[in-house]
């Protein structure tokens, strides 16, 4: 039976914290920004927890 493999999009996307919540950044910050207020981008910095119920389907795909 050959390996499993990590689904390489979301190894890009996604990160696990120590106590195991999976960690993503937030959308809203690649384009067209020139309308968008300061302190709506200055909101979108950062990392969020993704929720409970996409949790586990995400450490499937990174764990492979």
């Amino acid at each position: 039976m050959p390996k499993q493999k990590t689904h390489k999009s979301a190894k890009k996307r996604f990160r696990i914290t120590g106590t195991g919540k999976v960690l993503r950044k937030q959308a809203g910050k690649r384009h067209l920004q020139s309308h968008k207020t300061g302190k709506r981008k200055r909101q979108l910095r950062g990392t969020v927890v993704v929720e409970n119920h996409l949790g586990p389907r995400i450490v499937r795909a990174l764990t492979g």
